[in-house]
């Protein structure tokens, strides 16, 4: 069958001009700031205005662009190699190319059917609930109706956990190479965050990315028992996940063990891994003294990260949502919960 693969990610500002309406658009969404669209217009520009220097200078170190786009087109590419019957379209949610753009493509293409592809592996209401939201109004505008799949998580699917053991595998032995012997290790996942009444109302992220990291636990080459899940990127006043990635730094330091940062919820390199954590959380850890600091690597377009993605798509045979619930009933927020209940 002629199958459309659509890839849902964030989207970054592809130039210096774009940062700015790119944040706007972040923080515009009703996912992202639950307030009255009244409220939201206004806070949306507050609050990108209010960090607009500090995002300009972050985005300089990227070249004043992010490169999640780029990544993503490999990633596509990848898939496209490993699926020779399947077409990749991409769709961004902040920035272009907008879902009503590949709404448009796919449409052109023409395919007898059409599986959407979060590269969220841990399902929230705030990245693919948001983006499949946002595809289905762009696919309804387009006039664009094919039998559609949707694969709305797969933080437990055991070849993408071991995907990510083989990447953090050998960083954990170039930590222990480059340390004393017997020297301390912790591994701290880290998570993008989420204000914790998104958690109460029933979003299944928190419960997920603990799922992901107890799974990549089990396939490390060597049992570690120092690890930690926390959570980074806090955008808002509210109280959020804890603890934040900055507080696990500072216990590291209190206890002068070695980190190795994992981006347990990342598909791909951009600000937050480049910027937040190779310079930010590196500089906090080299002021606390931390006896050592390491991050692995995020999957990108790894040959074992696309063999996952792909067997997925193999996997997604019938319309509607793929494969049975995963996460559990209290978890009203997520797809299936949302089925349920209508």
């Amino acid at each position: 069958m002629k199958t459309a693969i659509v890839l849902f990610n964030l989207g970054g500002p592809d130039s210096p001009d774009a940062i700015a309406p790119f944040r706007i658009n972040l923080f515009s969404d009703r996912a992202i700031i639950r307030a009255p669209i009244f409220i939201r217009f206004w806070l949306a520009r507050l609050i990108a205005a209010s960090s607009a220097k500090t995002a300009a200078k972050n985005y300089a170190h990227l070249g004043g662009k992010s490169p999640l786009l780029a990544h993503t087109t490999a990633q596509a590419q990848a898939l496209e190699a490993a699926l020779p019957d399947h077409k990749c379209f991409i769709a961004m949610r902040y920035w272009h190319p907008f879902a009503a753009e590949a709404a448009a493509a796919v449409k052109a293409y023409n395919p007898d059917r059409i599986i959407l592809l979060p590269l969220y592996p841990q399902f929230s209401t705030t990245t693919t609930g948001s983006s499949l939201e946002n595809w289905f109004e762009a696919a309804a505008q387009a006039g664009l109706a094919k039998p559609t799949t949707t694969i709305c998580c797969y933080f437990n699917d055991p070849a993408y956990t071991k995907s990510l053991a083989t990447l953090i595998d050998p960083a954990i032995a170039a930590a222990q190479a480059s340390l004393p012997p017997g020297a301390k290790i912790r591994l701290l996942f880290s998570a993008h965050g989420l204000p914790e009444s998104i958690i109460t109302s029933g979003d299944p992220y928190q419960s997920q990315i603990e799922a992901t990291t107890a799974a990549v636990l089990t396939h490390l080459k060597s049992p570690f028992t120092d690890s930690q899940i926390c959570y980074q990127s806090r955008a808002t006043p509210q109280k959020w996940l804890s603890p934040s990635t900055i507080d696990a730094i500072h216990q590291a330091a209190s206890d002068q063990t070695a980190i190795l940062l994992i981006p347990i919820a990342f598909t791909s390199d951009h600000i937050e891994t480049l910027v937040e954590l190779d310079i930010e959380a590196r500089e906090l850890a080299t002021h606390l003294q931390v006896p050592g600091f390491f991050r692995a690597p995020v999957p990108n377009a790894a040959p074992a990260f696309i063999a996952a993605l792909a067997a997925l798509i193999r996997r997604a045979d019938k319309p509607g949502l793929c494969a049975p619930r995963a996460c559990a009933a209290a978890h009203t927020a997520c797809p299936w919960g949302q089925k349920n209940a209508s």
